[in-house]
């Protein structure tokens, strides 16, 4: 893997503005924890009959051979994750359940090991690492404790009250197919496979071959846990040749990533007629209104902007500042970016980390070289940092960026963000709401019922009222997903769970049948349903 050529420099943005969090003395390197037999004590589940490795975006450098997987591979995952997934079902919620609760309390046990791999697979700081250790445990508390209560039965009134004894049952769809990102190796894998495994599935799972280690070590420590390690079986290849393949066999698909992959995913689910769940794309905006507290407003936005460089989905590319206070926020906004250390050691410390490949960082340098070559003005970074590592960049914030632009429009994935002014709050909300995608956004105001009323106006799957995308997500009882080209479905919440599960009713008549009786004729049996049907509604009954 080469490494990048940093983007062009000019007198209007000087090279080298954010400072270097210094390495601690003796910290960890690669070698020290990647070792080979740390990788063949994770690779060993891995159905693969080919070879493949990863890298670190920290050094470029390879980390690990992997087991890479055929389309013939992937066919023998699913036939031994359906050969166990029927013992698995049968086994009671609660027993189920406390496989997370264990796994909940061994994750944070040992969170050090995999803190160390996040970091030397993503590039991102220790902290931003630790929010993935904090996601996968409040889910796999939130199903552990409550998945019993999700999944129970449920009495609904039959059609002839007292006659008609209905219930709905939750059937598990059988074999999940799995396909997750490099962005979030933790949460976005066992994360999201969690309320699958409690609900009586069993994963199919494909990380991203460059995060692949994560996933991996996730899938050790829940076998540890108590899942039946044929439950979860993983497959590692590149996405266009694996990605399909579980598309065609999965009872039910959880794909997390970009819009045009997206698509297809769904294409190939909507041929068979099996579920899917898509959480996809977002230019996600964020509105200060003239009454926020700027100060805790520019703190904000560093978060919800450059969060793990800004390589997550509901991060915020677009920021509309009302122009009463414009001119504030923008100047401790830039002063506070300018002040982020970036870093690459495995501790903490640093602010922000790496791009996460070549790739990422080639998309961030035409995004913001085309902005600058059109007339955009770089408030802060705009440059690359190879001193730092090969793929770091800075955090970057422009001004006057036009609709010819490409970054306007299009999602950038990366440490940048563009500033807007408005007048009124109607123009922000029609302003935020111009885009095909409908992921996440933030609102600030010390009011708070305007703060949620604005919010509330935002087609967004979440939106947050003074944080950038945190308290939407960590909220693990609600829904979190997208809107518009933003996706299908929700993680989180009832219906988290409950899209890896059938509907079943079960109707048992009693005493009565439904059709004529006691020598009823048709006619008569015809009038004596409609007088029951109003007085039915008379009595009020549903």
């Amino acid at each position: 893997m080469t490494q990048a050529t940093a983007p062009r420099q000019d007198s209007t943005t000087p090279a080298g503005t954010n400072p270097v969090a210094p390495a601690p003395a003796g910290a960890r390197t690669a070698a020290d924890v990647v070792t080979p037999e740390l990788v063949a004590q994770l690779t060993k589940g891995v159905v693969g009959s080919g070879r493949t490795w990863n890298h670190s975006p920290l050094t470029g450098e390879k980390l690990a051979d992997l087991p890479e997987s055929t389309p013939e591979d992937v066919e023998t995952a699913f036939a031994r994750a359906r050969a166990a997934q029927p013992l698995w079902a049968a086994a009671p919620v609660r027993r189920r359940a406390a496989v997370l609760l264990r796994f909940h309390d061994l994750l944070l046990e040992r969170q050090a090991e995999v803190l160390d791999l996040i970091q030397l697979e993503t590039g991102k700081t220790r902290l931003h690492a630790h929010e993935e250790i904090q996601a996968v445990a409040m889910a796999a508390r939130h199903y552990g404790r409550r998945a019993s209560a999700y999944l129970a039965p449920k009495r609904h009134t039959g059609a002839v009250p007292l006659l008609t004894h209905v219930s709905e049952r939750r059937q598990p769809r059988g074999v999940v197919g799995q396909i997750a990102p490099w962005n979030y190796p933790l949460e976005l894998t066992i994360g999201d496979a969690l309320p699958a495994f409690v609900s009586g599935n069993a994963v199919v799972m494909k990380p991203d071959t460059e995060t692949a280690l994560t996933g991996l070590w996730a899938r050790d420590l829940i076998i540890e846990a108590g899942l039946p390690a044929e439950v979860f079986q993983v497959v590692i290849g590149d996405g266009p040749v694996v990605g399909p393949e579980l598309v065609k066999r999965g009872d039910y698909v959880s794909f997390t990533g970009s819009t045009r992959v997206g698509r297809e995913v769904a294409q190939g689910a909507a041929a068979r007629l099996v579920g899917v769940s898509l959480e996809l794309g977002g230019k996600n905006p964020m509105i200060v209104l003239d009454d926020a507290d700027i100060e805790k407003a520019a703190e904000g936005a560093v978060r919800a902007c450059f969060s793990t460089a800004g390589q997550l989905c509901i991060a915020i590319e677009r920021l509309y500042v009302h122009q009463a206070v414009a001119d504030r926020f923008v100047a401790r906004f830039v002063a506070k970016t300018k002040e982020m250390r970036l870093g690459n050691s495995l501790a903490y410390g640093a602010e922000m980390g790496s791009l996460a490949s070549e790739r990422q960082l080639k998309t961030v340098t035409q995004h913001v070289d085309d902005a600058v070559a059109k007339g955009a003005k770089v408030l802060a970074g705009g440059v690359a940092r190879p001193d730092v590592g090969p793929y770091f960049y800075e955090p970057t914030i422009l001004d006057g960026v036009g609709d010819e632009m490409t970054l306007c429009a299009e999602e950038t994935f990366g440490p940048v963000v563009s500033i807007y002014r408005f007048a009124t709050d109607d123009e922000a909300v029609e302003l935020a709401n111009a885009t095909p995608y409908g992921l996440n956004s933030s609102v600030w105001s010390k009011n708070a019922r305007r703060g949620r009323a604005v919010a509330a106006r935002l087609h967004t799957g979440t939106a947050n009222v003074n944080e950038g995308f945190a308290p939407g997500y960590a909220s693990v009882q609600s829904p979190m997903g997208g809107m518009k080209d933003s996706g299908l479905g929700r993680r989180h919440g009832a219906e988290g769970i409950l899209k890896y599960t059938e509907a079943q009713t079960v109707a048992h008549q009693r005493v009565l049948p439904l059709g004529p009786s006691f020598g009823m004729d048709d006619e008569k049996y015809a009038a004596f349903m409609s007088l029951s049907l109003k007085t039915l509604k008379k009595l009020r009954l549903r």
